[in-house]
């Protein structure tokens, strides 16, 4: 390998010589471990790269990836990636006319590409060297994905297309795509001569004949083709990948009535002759994305792809974006699966909410959960900081949502604190499977759950790695517009006496202005609403009358949008 490395150093530095150069030392690192700091959880699993589509079986969902025997994983949720305990070709064992098709063949294999049809898998893979045009396309079919199956075993069905020396395109990058009416196409090529595109027998999986359509050109690279209403979209890559913080990769797309082109970007400028409509770029800690998927399940549209990670040494990770597109019928890819505006989050394992606990709204008042009651402190404003991040800050104050001490280790807590932009104060927000969502810190990636899956109201919130618990997801309930960044707290009430009886207690609300209603609402230790009641617009001395048992409540007053709380011992 070092030979062939020297070669390509002593070579002209053109087009895929390049790429597949800064490639070795990628795949150096997907081989034999990247190394980074700990990654607990999302965006993404280190040591991918050129990540095929996801592929679902049964409730596994699996990528495949470059590397030795073709590297593969699955997940569960689209949380959390686990590798798969073998790779496709196991123990460096491939198929003997890869070698005479390729010469200096090694069992690194580039890009896979799957696709359930027939009853069957089929599974596309690249075999090359670096810097040479000396490459062929093979296929493997297997009855399932799953290596504990019994009837897990992958044959060999030979070459799909390949490419010497002399061809004018390269045969690495496989990507399948089949349409409504059961037509499959396929898509293949490089820097070397661009993309072609040609039809596949539908039941063999190998070229229906020998025509091929150029549709791509001036060095592009991982194709992916796909429909939407009445377009079929190219997805390419441009620029230069493997090189991690220092890759130039982006994705770009054009569409067109028919799979074979022309496809034209929103300028009507062909990819064949540079064209292409930016779709993904750097942004942030995502360096170089690239190698478009897209995965559709219960209406929602996954965009997979690798890209380096600016905040882990430029290590290949995958990443898992959102879909959607413009009424002008392009794709708009996004990693911000919320929109801005006010929620109340809920706990998939207590049904309890994220409560500022005591509703003062003040710094340091610690974020548990509470039982739903309506409060302004149970209520948060989401917005959204590019690239997935979010500020959360509580509906009662305007103070976000912080990790105590701006720690990152496992078991740090979540508090109330002023907002200054640090990354323990923003959050990485990534949607799972069954819709739910998950947060982690940008602080250190560890995901915000309940501690030991309690359901008691008053449990604080903490981080811990993610391990797929229902105390680490969470749904979202939209409760109205965003609070103002100015908002105060109501200031100059009084609640007495101090401890009040079970008769009740009186609420005098000082120097406010009539003129607004105003609401009481009073909960127990547990969260749980024991009194409300709005009192008219003329009143500045409130008697409640709520006949309450011996114990501790919380009595918040609201006036409009402002609020205050304060504890009530009641004997």
């Amino acid at each position: 390998m070092s030979e062939n490395l020297l070669t390509c150093i002593q070579a002209p530095m053109k087009g895929g010589t390049l790429r597949r150069l800064l490639q070795l030392g990628v795949l150096l690192f997907v081989l034999l471990g990247w190394p980074s700091a700990n990654a607990y959880a999302l965006q993404g699993f280190t040591g991918v790269h050129d990540p095929s589509n996801i592929v679902k079986e049964g409730n596994k969902y699996w990528i495949f990836a470059t590397g030795r025997g073709i590297y593969n994983m699955y997940s569960t949720d689209l949380i959390n990636w686990t590798p798969s305990p073998r790779a496709v070709f196991a123990n460096n064992t491939y198929p003997s006319w890869i070698t005479t098709k390729v010469p200096g063949f090694t069992g690194d294999f580039w890009a896979p590409e799957c696709i359930f049809m027939n009853g069957k898998y089929y599974l596309y893979y690249s075999c090359s060297t670096f810097g040479s045009k000396v490459s062929a396309i093979g296929l493997a079919t297997n009855m399932t994905l799953d290596p504990a199956s019994p009837n897990y075993k992958w044959e060999d069905q030979g070459e799909v297309v390949s490419t010497n020396s002399s061809s004018d395109v390269n045969a690495i990058d496989p990507a399948v795509f089949r349409d409504a009416n059961n037509d499959v196409w396929f898509t293949y090529g490089s820097f070397f001569g661009g993309i072609r595109m040609t039809q596949l027998n539908a039941t063999t999986g190998k070229p229906l004949g020998s025509t091929t359509y150029a549709v791509a050109n001036e060095n592009p690279e991982a194709a992916y083709l796909t429909k939407n209403g009445s377009y079929y979209y190219l997805f390419i890559n441009r620029g230069a990948c493997c090189n991690g913080v220092n890759s130039t990769y982006y994705i770009v797309v054009g569409r067109s009535t028919a799979p074979t082109g022309p496809f034209l970007d929103q300028n009507g400028v062909s990819l064949n002759s540079g064209g292409g409509t930016l779709v993904l770029n750097v942004s942030g800690r995502y360096v170089g994305p690239g190698h478009t998927g897209i995965f559709e399940e219960g209406g929602v549209s996954y965009f997979s792809h690798h890209y380096y990670d600016g905040e882990d040494n430029g290590a290949p990770k995958l990443g898992l974006a959102k879909l959607t597109w413009t009424s002008a019928g392009w794709p708009s890819v996004s990693r911000d699966w919320v929109a801005a505006g006010r929620y109340e989050i809920k706990s998939q394992n207590s049904n309890l909410v994220w409560d500022a606990w005591g509703c003062t709204g003040v710094a340091g008042q610690m974020v548990a959960q509470g039982t739903p009651a309506g409060l302004n402190c149970q209520r948060w404003d989401f917005a959204a900081l590019g690239d997935g991040e979010y500020k959360i800050t509580n509906a009662l104050g305007g103070l976000a949502a912080n990790v105590a001490g701006c720690s990152a280790a496992a078991g740090a807590k979540l508090q109330l604190d002023t907002y200054t932009g640090t990354a323990c104060q923003r959050f990485t927000i990534d949607r799972a499977n069954d819709g739910t969502l998950v947060f982690a810190s940008a602080n250190g990636n560890r995901v915000v759950e309940v501690p030991n899956a309690s359901t008691t109201a008053g449990q604080q919130l903490g981080l811990w790695d993610y391990n797929g618990c229902t105390c680490q997801r969470w749904s979202l309930t939209n409760v109205g517009v965003l609070a103002s960044a100015n908002r105060k707290i109501l200031t100059g009430i009084s609640v007495y006496p101090q401890p009040a009886s079970t008769r009740g207690f009186t609420v005098e609300l000082g120097s406010q202005k009539v003129g607004e209603a105003t609401q009481i609402v009073v909960t127990d230790l547990k969260g749980a609403v024991v009194y409300r009641r709005e009192f008219s617009k003329q009143l500045a001395t409130l008697t409640i009358d709520a006949a309450l048992q011996p114990g501790v409540y919380q009595v918040e007053v609201r006036r409009g949008e402002l609020a205050t709380s304060q504890k009530l011992v009641v004997l």
